[in-house]
Formats: structure tokens, C-alpha cells, sequence
């Protein structure tokens, strides 16, 4: 298979074409490392997408509403900087998640104590009702995509998957504010 003719190239073919292309036309060097972060991303995006369109979407909500009622389920009530931090995502999708949330009837959003700016969430009732619901079902599906890998197996990719996270400060990481 050429370059020019992607047509049968599937994501490991792909794979396979993008580092032997990259290393014999352009000499990068680091094939092993673009091979794991191509494979890891594609994991995630698969797993999300499936968490997403089999649990999520019935249940009226998108990835980022269920993380952003997820952390304040479990954390909450917090202030809205933190649960930005919690999901990974900005304070600005935060903000504007939180306001389709609360007029949901999943989140309350007031004031926080400190100053007049900072902003608490919090669950309302419903939303503690709906996240029991809706988090059954979405660990169901964990455990389904995570049983293809014995207990040990998965007890290592976290600790693996952890050990990439934890080494971020080994290098120039930008992350959301």
C-alpha cells in the first residue's frame, strides 16, 4: 500500500505507514513513542465515545456534563475552580456547563462564601438521584470494556497510565487553567 492510496489502510495499517514514513522520509526517530500515544488516544476517544452513546446521550447528557455531575456528586459541593481542575476541563466550559446543568434541574450554582466572585456547585436532589442511576449503568459498562484485562493486567496499565500522568513535571506540560 502507497501513501498516495489510503483506501485500505485500517488504524493499525495506518499506524504501521505513519512510522515507517516518518522515519525513512522525514528521520524522526521515536517511532515506539508515536505508536503508544497514537494507540492510547485512540483507547480513550473509543471508550469515551461508546460511555457516551450507550450511557450518556439516553440520559440526556454529553461526556462533559457527566464528568462535571460526576466530580460534584462525589466531591461536591465545590467551587467551580476546583471542579475544573477535578475534570480536566477549563473554568470557562465549567461556567457555561454548569448554567445548562442548573437549568437541567441537575446542578444548584450560588455564591461562594469567600469572595463574590468564586461560585459553588452543587447537586440538587434529582441530580443525586439521576448520577446513582446513571452511574450504575456506566460502571456496568466499565467493568465490561475493563474485563478483557485480568485483575493483574489492569492493576498495571494504571500503574503504568500513572506513571505517565505523575512524570508530567519531567518536561514542559501545558494544561488548562
Amino acid at each position: 500500500m502507497t501513501a498516495g492510496d489510503p483506501g485500505g489502510l485500517d488504524f493499525w495499517s495506518f499506524v504501521e505507514l505513519a512510522n515507517r514514513r516518518l522515519a525513512e522520509e522525514y528521520g524522526f526517530k521515536h517511532q515506539l513513542a508515536t505508536e503508544l500515544l497514537l494507540t492510547l488516544n485512540r483507547a480513550s476517544n473509543i471508550v469515551t465515545y461508546d460511555l457516551e452513546a450507550s450511557v450518556h446521550r439516553p440520559h440526556g447528557l454529553s461526556w462533559s456534563g457527566f464528568r462535571l455531575l460526576f466530580v460534584t456528586w462525589l466531591a461536591g459541593p465545590l467551587e467551580a475552580k476546583k471542579a475544573a481542575e477535578l475534570t480536566g476541563m477549563s473554568r470557562a466550559a465549567v461556567s457555561n456547563l454548569a448554567k445548562t446543568l442548573v437549568a437541567d434541574g441537575s446542578l444548584n450554582r450560588e455564591s461562594g462564601v469567600r469572595d463574590g466572585r468564586s461560585v459553588l456547585l452543587s447537586l440538587t436532589d434529582a441530580g443525586h438521584r439521576d448520577m446513582i442511576e446513571v452511574f450504575r449503568e456506566h460502571n456496568e459498562r466499565e467493568d465490561e470494556w475493563a474485563g478483557v484485562l485480568s485483575p493483574e493486567e489492569q492493576r498495571i496499565l494504571v500503574m503504568l497510565l500513572d506513571k505517565l500522568v505523575t512524570s508530567r513535571d519531567q518536561f514542559d506540560v501545558r494544561g488548562r487553567n
